[in-house]
């Protein structure tokens, strides 16, 4: 394939040996210019890629003058081997381990109850937390803030008792040898970061940029000095905020060019993501396909139904499998048989473990809690799902999922779909509109939160052949939604 004259751009700009940062939209072919890249040039280089799975499809597509590799696996070649023993020490139960640092006794915090369980598992949360950033020490902010102890004075009294255990076991991981926290591999990483590792390289290609845990991106950043920069990423795909990963393409020191010609789909498709991107004060817009005929219109028979949430997921599972399809869900029923599992639990009268649910004694405490404090109110789709099926049925139900590729229909959130693509795409009911907030003699309309509208762009461009808006339908309504409306065919 000839390249466009973006991706000739691009490579022009890499031979100049400055640092490059390339917005690539949904399916504008940014694997294939990064290897184009690293094929017009007799210079060594390594790509840091965002997963194993990404770095084993790469190897096939660079040329042998680049490695391709994830950052654990510089990190383990570098360190890591050190602590393979006790990568493989067996799972313990993480009050087990909490006894073993100290944590021996239960408290209370404003009016909670933190049995000695809950707080093992926060220090070990804490640790987890620390690992994914570029801080050399543990601080307070890494103390994962509790359902029912979000107020800044109780989180601040929480952390004060848990940091000391916190520090205890970051101790215990740096033992080589032996340790009571088990070991793995965000742990090596981490440790490999705190030496400020020089990476042995003509250049550094950094995939999916815009999802970078702060640790990756702090080692790559500091190759500044002895090699070139490549990142490439979408802004507009940034949908781990939550969980620590930064979008280090925005301020990047360097030549900004954009990929914007999807070959996914077509010019109707690439309407729809360009209102959203516009939502998202995105800093691209995509050109479609002339030769891909994508449509937007209702889809019967979906390949694959995309949602907002894991509850949402569960909701289409069921109905899907009443219907008497097999369904696959993407990254399988783990998520949903462990919140399953919790619900019964308290709704038995035990207390659960669960991170989310960690703090409540009873299932009539969650209802609660989920319908009266706002800090819980997304939480009431789990509790009416529970409530309407009960636990048994959800279990039964993610008991009967086969594997993808089984599937008559794939049903998956938008997180979970991102860099994958299906023929025909229906998105589900639980994209809801914002909430109007204006008082009811007010007019002023009611704003799209961006990293709403990301997600929404993620989804949308999941499809190839024919898009069900379905869920996001809405936004023809929407006063910021309406500039580029698009017929349905």
């Amino acid at each position: 394939m000839n390249p466009t004259d973006e991706q000739t751009a691009a490579a022009d700009a890499f031979h100049t040996g400055d640092h490059l940062a390339l917005q690539a939209g949904a399916g504008t072919g940014k694997t294939t210019t990064l290897t184009l890249l690293a094929r017009t040039t007799p210079r060594c280089g390594r790509y840091l890629a965002y997963n194993r799975a990404m770095a084993q499809d790469a190897r096939a597509r660079f040329p042998a003058t680049v490695q391709c590799k994830t950052a654990h696996a510089l990190a383990y070649a570098s360190v890591g081997h050190r602590y393979a023993h006790r990568l493989n020490a067996p799972r313990r139960p993480a009050w087990q381990t909490g006894q073993a640092l100290g944590v021996t006794k239960a408290i209370r915090i404003g009016d909670r109850d933190l049995s000695q369980r809950a707080l093992s598992n926060a220090v070990l949360r804490t640790v987890t937390r620390f690992c994914h950033t570029a801080d050399d020490k543990i601080t307070r902010h890494h103390v994962p803030k509790l359902r029912g102890l979000e107020d800044t004075d109780l989180h601040r009294e929480l952390a004060a008792h848990l940091l000391p255990f916190a520090h205890k076991a970051w101790k215990d991981l740096q033992n080589p040898d032996d340790g009571a926290v088990r070991f793995d591999h965000d742990h090596y990483l981490k440790i490999w970061a705190l030496t400020q590792p020089q990476i042995d390289t003509d250049f550094l290609l950094l995939d999916e940029a815009q999802d970078t845990n702060p640790v990756v991106e702090h080692i790559f950043l500091n190759q500044r000095s002895h090699a070139q920069l490549v990142m490439v990423g979408d802004s507009a795909q940034a949908i781990y905020h939550w969980r620590g990963a930064k979008d280090v393409m925005t301020g990047f020191d360097g030549t900004q060019l954009t990929l914007s010609q999807s070959f996914r789909f077509g010019p109707q498709l690439a309407a729809e993501a360009n209102r959203w991107l516009d939502l998202a004060n995105a800093p691209i817009r995509l050109t479609g396909a002339e030769t891909v005929p994508t449509k937007l219109g209702f889809v019967a028979h979906p390949d694959a139904v995309l949602c907002r949430t894991n509850v949402g997921a569960m909701t289409q599972v069921m109905a899907l499998m009443d219907a008497g399809c097999h369904v696959g869900l993407v990254g399988g029923g783990d998520s949903l048989r462990v919140l399953a599992q919790a619900a019964r639990d308290l709704k038995e009268g035990r207390r659960t473990l669960h991170p989310e649910l960690v703090l409540f004694p009873t299932w009539g405490e969650l209802q609660d809690y989920a319908a009266h404090d706002p800090a819980g109110r997304d939480l009431q789709p789990f509790v009416d799902l529970v409530d309407t099926h009960g636990p048994d049925a959800i279990l039964a139900a993610v008991a009967r999922l086969v594997p993808e590729s089984q599937a008559q229909v794939s049903v998956s959130t938008a997180h979970k779909a991102k860099g994958r693509e299906w023929a025909c795409v229906k998105i589900a009911d639980d994209f809801t509109p914002p909430r109007d907030t204006s008082p009811p003699d007010h007019t002023a309309p009611r704003t799209i939160d961006d990293s709403e509208a990301r997600l929404a762009y993620v989804a949308v461009t999941r499809t190839r052949c024919r898009l069900d808006l379905g869920g996001l339908s809405w936004i023809n309504q929407h006063p910021d939604g309406t500039g580029t409306c698009l017929a349905a065919s």
